[in-house]
């Protein structure tokens, strides 16, 4: 008995294919450039501080800022260490669990957020969001949603109401 063969993508996945692997390599580079040249952050760099803004206390567990950042522990641990050494935030254990770090933001990482987050939400209007329209926005939103699950089905992103 012969075991079944490649199941080859059609034509019009592996043009599906083609685009989403461009965007996925392209895009982050794109969108860290600005960063980059306005706070010497890399889109990691900030994707962390800006999770941490939108926090209600400006403090999350770092498990949850991992799953938030789509992180490992040891990227986050790293990343959040050389944050640390910028005073853009704080770690400290937990006061209620001493098994858990939680990561705050400081007031100067807040201002610095302040000041290229709209630095940032210009490069992904201009990079995305000007080229879609309302319905190609639900769908990239849907689309996203379904590859995440296939992927990590307790990720944040899951775990949040879509729009």
């Amino acid at each position: 008995m012969s075991e079944p063969g490649p199941r080859w993508l059609s034509a019009d996945e592996r043009a599906a294919w083609l685009a989403l692997l461009s965007t996925t390599t392209l895009l982050p580079g794109a969108l860290e450039a600005p960063l980059q040249q306005a706070a010497k952050l890399s889109l990691f760099d900030y994707n962390v501080l800006a999770m941490l803004s939108e926090a209600p206390t400006g403090a999350l567990p770092m498990s949850e800022l991992a799953a938030r950042t789509s992180a490992s522990l040891s990227r986050l641990s790293h990343v959040a260490k050389k944050l640390q050494a910028r005073g853009l935030v704080k770690r400290a254990i937990h006061a209620d669990d001493a098994r858990v770090t939680s990561t705050t933001i400081t007031g100067e990482g807040l201002a610095l957020v302040g000041k290229i987050a709209p630095v940032h939400v210009e490069s992904v209007r201009k990079l995305v969001f000007d080229r879609l329209d309302e319905r190609d926005v639900a769908d990239l939103a849907r689309i996203g949603r379904k590859l995440m699950r296939g992927m990590d089905a307790n990720h944040w992103i899951l775990r949040t109401p879509a729009p």
